[in-house]
């Protein structure tokens, strides 16, 4: 399939979700032109504020692969990723993503990210949501322990 085909698939994913009661996003991950997930945004019927499309997809495609890392796979997205599911994309080593409505014409429909995007630049103390560092040696004892660990799996 074409990347109109699969964008295309994701729009049509994300059609499907209103009329289910969901909000209108939808994903599809491929790897070597093979579908290996997709889904829509469940955010509402699962009653999870995580369970966005593309968080959906990707955790059903490393699961299909047995991986963390989906390198290799293209993300196909109704609509721009928002900062959430921009860090799984990152996290997931996701290198192309496919999509077509702008986090713009989401925020005209009441899906406005704007804000968050606005947040991640500040430092902990600026932000809205308040955030406490309560430093404690442990904390960094755990990442040493990490750095020694034989068998750890880079990530």
């Amino acid at each position: 399939m074409s990347d109109k085909e699969l964008l295309g698939l994701a729009i049509k994913i994300a059609g499907e979700g209103i009329v289910a009661g969901a909000g209108p996003f939808g994903a599809v991950i491929t790897m070597n032109g093979d579908i290996i997930a997709s889904s829509g945004n469940r955010v509402v019927l699962d009653s999870d504020p995580t369970a966005h499309a593309e968080i959906l997809a990707i955790r059903k495609a490393a699961s299909v692969l047995n991986t963390h890392d989906l390198n290799g796979c293209i993300l196909y997205a109704s609509c721009e990723p928002c900062p959430m599911c921009l860090g799984a994309i990152y996290w997931a080593g996701i290198k192309k993503v496919v999509y077509s409505a702008s986090r713009h014409d989401a925020a005209s429909a009441g899906f406005n990210d704007e804000f968050i995007y606005n947040e991640i630049d500040l430092n902990p103390s600026e932000r809205k949501v308040t955030f406490i560092r309560v430093s404690d040696p442990e904390a960094g004892e755990v990442f040493r322990k990490w750095e020694n660990f034989d068998d750890r799996i880079k990530y």
